[in-house]
Order: structure tokens, then C-alpha cells, then sequence
């Protein structure tokens, strides 16, 4: 069984050394009163409820799966009681709008509860966790009314959502999506389809679920300029905002999955169900990505969650498995072995997790700080900066923290080597839990086409440049330290790499568009490594510092600067292979005159 302890030190560390977080919150008329006290008070409680709560459940929920009777979804042993306590503590209010009974916190601080929480049961996790997509979709684009009958009670964790979006004939392409709306005369529509692999679509912890669906109007264009977005709940609203009867959908099977067992992954069946359209006619799938962006997000702490995991089991059993000895000479000779975490090959692969998980968490929090103060922002000057931050950061967060966690999982089976294949470790779990984070909310390639094709190519290169701003800022302010050269010097030098790889790529786009599909998965990669040595050597120059000024906590910031140099030795060393394969060329890989298969 995987164990989890929340990592509050080092969210300490990220949170308010690297990204001073509660003086960002302090400065803001909006959040000045989340003092660090409070925030500290939130997640110490948080980790004793992941911990004691979630984290024991998370193999029960692996080995016994949800089951469909009768129509009705059953989730696991323990699932439904912890959620109550869940929704009695007051964790799914943290971030939403008092006005619908919310708490009105930092994005950034819910964040790290749903780390957390999501470390400790990805699966559990997911419940409330597609809730926060369908609020924010609803507070974005829904009329008054509609955020006075389903905000109260999403907020407070009474009620649940999903979002409804690909079909069986449609995977990425919601071009091709079938479902119906059929407009009534008292402004409602009969919705009737059958929408796919819907996470949480069916349970049994909640009153009601909120769907958020795409579908077409009669006569709409076709295309994905013909989709229109609606609220479509499981149990009909009164006026009075009390239930009422069942609404015309059901589950019709739940997916046999590779992992997240613990979640009901449903087949929806619509059938002339009653909806209300959220946002304008034939806007759908634009209003679906407040949704979509949230959950995309959601995903890349998933990548975090699993590497997190891999790496606290990992090290615990290194320590303890006794096998071979020290290629130097015996470390325990009073010992039949040595443990496997002397072994430098062992320790690659535990750096290797160790640095993922630190540096998503840097990663993660760094885009969640351009949200919040997005949401504080007072010029349309600076609210387009940060949307465009966004934009560009999102993407390469989703997939390169999805693909780097998925890593840290298979080395954390193959640091348990035989028992990392046997379920009552938990490896396999972690992996197999941890695979459909590349595939769920917009492939890994889906996102790298989104990043290099859309937001960076598209824009004319704005949107990369005023990403690396910073860092390049950073590097300029930061070139005549000698201590730092050995982590400012490469990082540089790798920003005007960045640069001139995206001209080089566009050029040849410009020739041949397969070019940008052809380098967009390793030029995702690429960025990722650079975003991850730009948040490392900011580590390590917090870390340096510490240490110069007298610290009762040296272990901690003289692991830091050792990490930072492990990524930059061992692992930031792959951009210069995804720079030569990006850059490639598209022939060989599709060449009209040779067919390879």
C-alpha cells in the first residue's frame, strides 16, 4: 500500500520563498486578510485529511471500482463518508464567489488543497474537483438566474458536476459531435445524445450532478462553429430551487479502465432531457473552455500528484531494501547488504522523480500566481498580459507535467524492481492511475499543437515573448553572480534558443504546414525543461541566500541547490536532442512519395 505525507515544507517553500505569495496576497485589497496563519491553519488541515482520510482509501478505490445497478452508480467503500466530511469541513467553498457562498480565497490556496487531496486519491479527488469546473463555467456565462439556482449548491459541495463534451465518433474532433437541442416553448431545450468517458457521471455521493454538455441546434452551421453549451442537471430544478423529478438521462455503462478505478468514468445517455443554454447560441465550445482550461490545470496536478507519490515510496523503500553492495566498499558491512539508496544509479532515479515533483509544484504555482492576479487586475493592459501568460503557460503545464509524472511513476516501479509490479505497493497503481493524465483534456499532442500552432505561431511570437520576459530579466539581473553562472549561464543561452528554434520552425511552416505538427510534441518538451531551469536556478538563488544568512534549516535549502544542479546536469541536458528532432524536418515522417508502412 503507498503511503502519502503532505509535503508542507516545501509548499512553504514555494509558495512564499520563491513566489512570496502571502505578501502578494497582503498587498491586495481582496485578500489582505489571508494572513500567513490562516493559510498555514487551511493546509495543516488539509494534509491531516488527505493523509488520515483519502490516502487509505486510495487502494480500496483501486481494487474495488464503482458498479452500475439499476441504474444507479455505487462508488467505493468509504468514498461517500469521506466526501461528506469534505463538503462538512468547508474545503469545496474555498475559492468561489460569497455571493453564492463561497470563501473567496486565492485561487493559488485551493490549489494546494486539491494537490493534496489529489496526491493522497486522485480518483476521490475528481469528484469535487470537475465541480469547480462547472462552477467556474456557470459564473463566467450563465444568466442570474442560473447562477442563483446552481452556484449555492455546487459551491457548497451539495450538489456535483461533470462536463459532457466528445462523443464515440469524435475523440479531440467536437467538430463532429451529434447531440441534439430541441428548442420548447417555455425557453428550455430536450437534449438527446450519448456523450462518453464523463469522469464522475453517475455516483452516489451527491444530492444532484450538474452537467455542462455540448450540443447543436436545429439548422446550426456545421462544424465546431455550430455548438452551443448547456446546463443539463440529473435531477430537475423547481422554481422554488428545491428537486424535483429525475431528468430524462441515465448511465448507460461505465468504461472498464486501465486505472482510477474509484471514479465513475460513465456513457451518458441523454434522452430528450431537459436543459437551459449557457452563454450565447452557437458560442459553446469558446464558453467551454472556461471549463476546459480549469480542468486542463486540474490535469497537470495530477502529473504532480503521481510523481510526488512515486517519490516518497521510492525513497522509503530505498532506504529500508537491502540488496548488493556498494561498488566503493560496504556502507552497512555489519548488514547482509547495503541499501539500494546507495547505489548511484538508484539515486539517479530518485533525483530524477524528486526533481519532477519539486519542480511541477514550482511550475504549478507559478501559473496559479498569474491567475489570481488576473483576477485583481485593474487595466485591460494588464488583464490581456496575464490572459496571455495563461494561455501560453497552460498548455505546456498540462502535457509536460503529465509526461514527466507518468515518468516518475514507471521509475518508481523499477526502484521497487519485482514488487513494484505486485499491487499491495501501490506502484502499478500509481502508474496505471497515472497514464490517462497524457490523454484526458486534450492530448499531449493536442496541447503541443495548441501551444506552437495557436498560441505561439498564431500570435506572431507575443505570446512566447512576453513568457520569457522574466526569465530573461531574470538572467540580466542575475549575470554578474558567480555563484549562479553555473545555472544562469545555460539557461540563456537557452532562452535565445527558444527563440530562434520558433523562427525556424515557422519559417519552414510557412513552406509546408506539417511542420508545425510534425516538431509540436518536442518543442512542448523543450519548453517545459526551460520553464522548469528558470524556476530551479530561482530556487537555488533563494537557497544560496538562505544559507549566507544563517539558517537553523541548512539540510533543506543544501538539498535545493542540489537539485537544481542535478536538473541542470542530468536531466536539462535533453532539450539539446529535442532541439535537433524538432527541427528535423517533416519528411521523415510523412514523405508522399515513400509509404513507410
Amino acid at each position: 500500500m503507498a503511503h502519502y505525507k503532505a509535503p508542507l515544507r516545501d509548499l512553504e517553500f514555494v509558495r512564499n520563498e520563491l513566489l512570496s505569495m502571502n505578501q502578494f496576497y497582503a498587498d491586495s485589497a481582496q485578500w489582505s486578510e489571508v494572513s500567513h496563519d490562516l493559510a498555514s491553519a487551511i493546509l495543516d488541515e488539509c494534509a491531516k485529511f488527505s493523509e488520515n482520510v483519502l490516502a487509505p482509501l486510495n487502494p480500496i478505490g483501486d481494487k474495488q471500482g464503482c458498479t452500475l445497478t439499476d441504474g444507479q452508480v455505487s462508488t467505493p467503500e468509504g468514498f461517500k463518508e469521506a466526501y461528506q466530511q469534505y463538503v462538512e469541513g468547508g474545503w469545496p467553498t474555498l475559492e468561489g464567489p460569497a455571493a453564492y457562498g463561497g470563501q473567496d480565497l486565492p485561487s493559488s490556496l485551493a490549489l494546494a488543497v486539491t494537490e493534496m487531496t489529489g496526491t493522497a486519491n486522485w480518483a476521490w479527488s475528481m469528484y469535487p474537483g470537475l465541480s469547480h469546473g462547472a462552477c467556474h463555467t456557470i459564473d463566467h456565462h450563465g444568466t442570474d438566474q442560473q447562477k442563483e439556482t446552481y452556484l449555492h449548491h455546487l459551491m457548497s459541495g451539495q450538489w456535483t458536476g461533470t462536463m459532457c463534451l466528445t462523443e464515440s465518433h469524435c475523440g479531440s474532433d467536437l467538430g463532429l459531435l451529434r447531440t441534439k437541442a430541441e428548442p420548447n416553448a417555455d425557453g428550455s431545450y430536450n437534449i438527446s445524445g450519448t456523450k462518453i468517458f464523463i469522469s464522475s457521471g453517475d455516483h452516489d455521493l451527491a444530492e444532484n450532478i450538474v452537467h455542462i454538455v455540448l450540443a447543436r441546434l436545429p439548422d446550426a452551421p456545421k462544424g465546431t462553429k455550430g455548438i452551443s453549451l448547456f446546463i443539463v442537471p440529473k435531477v430537475n430544478v423547481n422554481p422554488d430551487g428545491t428537486l424535483g423529478d429525475n431528468n430524462a438521462l441515465s448511465c448507460g455503462s461505465l468504461e472498464e479502465k486501465m486505472g482510477i478505478h474509484g471514479n465513475a468514468t460513465c456513457v451518458m445517455n441523454f434522452d430528450g432531457a431537459k436543459g437551459y443554454l449557457l452563454g450565447p447560441e452557437n458560442r459553446g465550445l469558446n464558453c467551454m473552455f472556461t471549463f476546459m482550461n480549469t480542468a486542463r490545470i486540474g490535469t497537470s496536478i495530477q502529473g504532480l500528484a503521481h510523481a510526488e507519490l512515486a517519490y516518497q515510496n521510492s525513497l522509503a523503500y530505498a532506504k529500508d531494501r537491502l540488496q548488493m553492495r556498494a561498488l566503493s566498499g560496504p556502507v552497512e558491512p555489519d548488514k547482509a547488504a547495503d541499501p539500494i539508496i546507495v547505489h548511484p544509479d538508484v539515486r539517479r532515479m530518485l533525483l530524477t522523480q524528486k526533481a519532477f515533483a519539486e519542480g511541477g509544484r514550482m511550475m504549478i504555482y507559478y501559473v496559479a500566481l498569474f491567475s489570481d492576479a488576473l483576477k485583481i487586475a485593474k487595466t485591460d493592459e494588464e488583464k490581456q498580459q496575464l490572459e496571455n501568460l495563461l494561455a501560453l503557460l497552460t498548455p505546456i503545464s498540462k502535457a509536460f507535467m503529465t509526461e514527466t509524472g507518468f515518468e516518475a511513476a514507471n521509475l518508481g516501479m523499477q526502484i521497487f524492481g519485482g514488487h513494484g509490479y505486485i499491487r499491495e505497493w501501490g506502484m502499478e497503481q500509481n502508474v496505471r492511475d497515472s497514464r490517462i493524465s497524457m490523454l484526458y483534456e486534450g492530448t499531449t499532442g493536442i496541447q503541443a499543437l495548441d501551444l506552437l500552432g495557436r498560441k505561439v505561431i498564431m500570435s506572431g511570437g507575443k505570446l512566447l515573448q512576453e513568457a520569457i520576459g522574466p526569465m530573461i530579466e531574470f538572467c540580466n539581473n542575475n549575470a554578474d553572480r558567480e555563484e549562479l553562472a553555473e545555472f544562469i549561464t545555460p539557461l540563456s543561452a537557452l532562452l535565445k534558443q527558444w527563440n530562434s528554434l520558433t523562427e525556424q520552425i515557422g519559417a519552414a511552416a510557412m513552406n509546408n504546414a506539417d511542420e508545425v505538427n510534425a516538431a509540436c510534441v518536442d518543442y512542448l518538451m523543450f519548453s517545459g525543461y526551460v520553464c522548469y531551469a528558470f524556476l530551479f536556478a530561482r530556487a537555488a538563488k533563494i537557497s544560496q541566500a538562505k544559507l549566507a544568512e544563517g539558517t537553523n534549516d541548512k539540510e533543506f535549502y543544501e538539498a535545493k541547490i542540489y537539485l537544481a544542479k542535478f536538473f541542470y546536469q542530468r536531466l536539462l541536458p535533453r532539450t539539446s536532442s529535442l532541439a535537433q528532432t524538432m527541427t528535423s524536418g517533416v519528411d521523415n515522417l510523412l514523405n508522399k512519395d515513400i509509404n513507410p508502412f
